[in-house]
């Protein structure tokens, strides 16, 4: 059958935000298994496209976190500033979630963000237990670590809500004398 994202968004996080760019990781599952959601950014999908409940939990922590959040669920703009929104599995079968999980992309994630680490330290933000699985081992003392429940609405209410992530990235980044991330845009 065909894939999604579709071979022309396959590799669209790595295209987005090369290493040397990359200030920041948010490390997804797979692609949104429904057709013309996925987009190749982990939780975006295109501008015309309803928000779906993961990605309803995000904007509401970002609302409650900075007081805004983007008006579409296309996230290209936190990508352009040097957010890696990269899937462990960057493809997916219509209507399967993780039936590409065993393809080997999980070691692709992982040469991305040690490529990534080359240039300077990174904000990680691994939302449940898959992400936190797949990068264990790979961040630095340097490097921001915040791990917390997945905002799916299954755990959104076990420690995401409330974890002010967008802030303690912009803090980090900050103290460094580095640029904050508009991520309400």
């Amino acid at each position: 059958g065909d894939w999604l994202p579709g071979p022309a968004r396959l590799f669209a996080a790595l295209k987005a935000t090369p290493p040397e760019q990359v200030r920041a990781v948010i490390l997804g599952q797979d692609p949104y298994p429904t057709p013309g959601h996925a987009n190749g950014l982990a939780f975006s999908v295109a501008p015309e496209v309803a928000l779906p409940r993961s990605l309803r939990n995000i904007f509401t922590e970002l609302r409650d976190d900075l007081g805004a959040a983007p008006a579409t669920g296309d996230l290209s703009h936190w990508a352009q500033q040097g957010v890696l929104l990269l899937n462990t599995s960057l493809s997916v079968d219509p209507g399967a979630a993780g039936a590409h999980a065993r393809w080997g992309w999980d070691r692709l994630a992982r040469q991305a963000v040690t490529e990534a680490q080359k240039h300077g330290p990174l904000a990680f933000i691994l939302w449940g237990g898959h992400a936190q699985k797949a990068l264990a081992g790979l961040p630095r003392p340097q490097d921001l670590v915040i791990a917390t429940a997945h905002p799916s609405p299954l755990s959104a209410r076990r420690g995401f809500f409330g974890s002010r992530p967008f802030s303690r990235v912009n803090d980090w980044l900050a103290a460094q004398g580095r640029p904050p991330i508009d991520w309400t845009a």
